[in-house]
């Protein structure tokens, strides 16, 4: 009986470390492709650039992702999913440290787009979460690497303003480029072999995703939902630094706080996973797809009141 208790222990303690070294990876290497947004100001006074024009930086990062996310994610069902994930990590600590050297613009385009295809490393952590994890935690174990996700996103932005303001753009990707380093050894030490789970070619898993398309509605479903969502939630915190400086004279450094006012979803990711364990994905979705809904249709109202009420309004 005792033993039987030691090996459950075991199994309840042996994940929760790896998830939290998961959490805070997936954190620092999704946080590479928001640096940007909050300092597009200074991007803009250094190469002597309009604001539209530096705005391909963010841009072609969140392009770089996306590509990365349909390209190299699915490079996790061939091979070890370690291997994979630290040779991702040096080669995007190499492309943050070359663009913090960027001496012109189509070079610093240029390693932002590889800036945001190797960020998707933080995708390939979420899925090591669900290989570590018991099967019935496996919502909750997501939510946890999650948090760690969603905290890199918004504090990325809080780094990025401060950093920007007081020791120019450059420091932050050479900052960023070291901690992925860090990182990078951590994981070569601590993460478990997860080797591959199938022994399909590159060319057979791309071409099993048309099948699984039209196969399940789910699967399309939740694709069209986190696309627009992402273009939701893009929209508001790339434009959010230009709207500041803009319509009340306010730095980087402000706007990279605002992250913090966005710390809510990190601390809700936990919950919502645990949430969907019992209730289902499908409600908890409606809620927070409802909840993003009306927060656009409030900040409509911005214009009409005080000004000093403005940011109070925009933080909430």
């Amino acid at each position: 009986m005792t033993a039987q208790t030691n090996i459950i222990k075991n199994i309840e303690i042996l994940p929760i470390k790896q998830l939290l070294g998961l959490s805070v990876g997936a954190g620092f290497s999704v946080a590479s492709i928001y640096y940007s947004q909050p300092i597009i100001g200074l991007l803009s006074h250094a190469f002597q650039l309009k604001i539209s024009e530096v705005g391909l930086v963010p841009t072609l990062t969140q392009i770089g992702y996306a590509l990365g996310i349909f390209f190299l994610v699915p490079l996790g069902d061939m091979i070890n999913r370690k291997k994979l994930i630290i040779t991702k990590l040096g080669l995007l600590c190499g492309a943050l440290g070359v663009c913090s050297l960027s001496a012109t613009f189509p070079s610093l385009l240029i390693t932002s787009l590889l800036i945001g295809i190797l960020a998707t490393t933080a995708q390939d952590i979420v899925l090591a979460s669900t290989a570590i994890a018991p099967p019935s935690q496996r919502g909750k174990s997501v939510g946890i690497v999650m948090t760690g996700l969603l905290s890199g996103i918004l504090l990325s932005r809080v780094f990025s303003g401060i950093i920007g303001q007081f020791w120019g753009w450059e420091a932050i990707f050479q900052l960023a480029a070291a901690s992925i380093m860090m990182l990078m050894v951590y994981f070569w030490v601590s993460l478990p072999t997860m080797p591959a789970q199938n022994t399909l070619t590159y060319q057979q898993i791309m071409r099993s995703l048309k099948p699984l398309w039209h196969q399940y509605p789910q699967l399309r479903q939740s694709v069209i939902a986190q696309g627009l969502l992402s273009i939701a939630f893009s929209a508001f915190w790339t434009t959010l630094a230009v709207f500041l400086l803009h319509n009340y004279n306010l730095g980087s450094a402000t706007a990279g706080l605002f992250g913090l006012a966005g710390a809510a979803g990190a601390i809700a990711a936990p919950l919502a996973g645990g949430l969907a364990d019992r209730l289902g994905a499908n409600k908890i979705l409606l809620l927070t797809i409802s909840t993003v809904i009306l927060s656009f249709i409030a900040m409509l109202f911005i214009p009409v009141l005080a000004k000093h009420f403005q940011i109070a309004f925009l933080i909430v």
